[in-house]
């Protein structure tokens, strides 16, 4: 996949954004999958209400299959490599949202934080409302699969997730955990939330796979 990067400036200060948009040459010949609409609007999405969370106690992890778990606190997160990409976004309700700007940690500079077991092949993302989805490994492990805190340049909105979700530009965003609070690297693949209730376990918008 190609990317550019572009300058936009806000304030005073230059920020470097990524362009990940064009992603969906990998997957299809239109930028909107099929059976999306393209909205301007962010509708509010989740299996339950908005959790309440207190940045002096929250705690991110990271278990599994791994070669160092960690236990981040919400300022130790927050001094991680970060980057802001410009993206689209998928719902798996039939709407998509072009070039959202995500600020956060792509996933592949966590898993080399802990560092990969050889074994793991799957990971189970887990939230503060007890939301889990899953995802093979090799999906997550792209620069585009970000640990976001930020959106449009503000800290991200509580019932978009804040303050912490993960954004996936190439699947339906079930496979974003809002909330995201842990990892889990698998060496077998397991079942997230809505996917043991009938959703895509892979849940690609260009191959419209919305239900198992």
């Amino acid at each position: 996949m190609t990317t550019e990067s572009t300058e936009t400036t806000d304030g005073d200060a230059n920020t470097s954004v990524r362009d990940v948009t064009d992603l969906y040459h990998e997957f299809g010949d239109d930028r909107l999958p099929a059976g999306q609409r393209e909205t301007t609007a962010f509708p509010v999405l989740s299996k339950s209400g908005t959790p309440d969370w207190d940045p002096d106690t929250w705690e991110f992890t990271v278990t599994g299959a791994v070669e160092t778990e960690l236990s981040l606190s919400w300022g130790e997160f927050r001094d991680l490599p970060s980057e802001t990409q410009r993206q689209d976004f998928h719902c798996v309700t039939g709407w998509s949202k072009f070039d959202c700007e995500f600020t956060g940690v792509p996933f592949p500079a966590l898993a080399d934080l802990a560092g990969v077991d050889d074994d793991a092949v799957h990971i189970m993302f887990s939230a503060l409302d007890n939301y889990t989805t899953d995802l093979p490994l090799e999906d997550c492990m792209r620069e585009e699969v970000l640990f976001a805190w930020a959106y449009d340049g503000e800290a991200l909105p509580a019932d978009h997730g804040g303050p912490l979700r993960v954004v996936t530009p190439h699947k339906y965003a079930y496979k974003g955990a809002k909330w995201v609070d842990g990892v889990e690297f698998l060496t077998e693949p397991e079942l997230g939330y809505w996917e043991r209730r009938g959703y895509s376990e892979t849940a690609n918008p260009w191959q419209e796979e919305r239900y198992s």
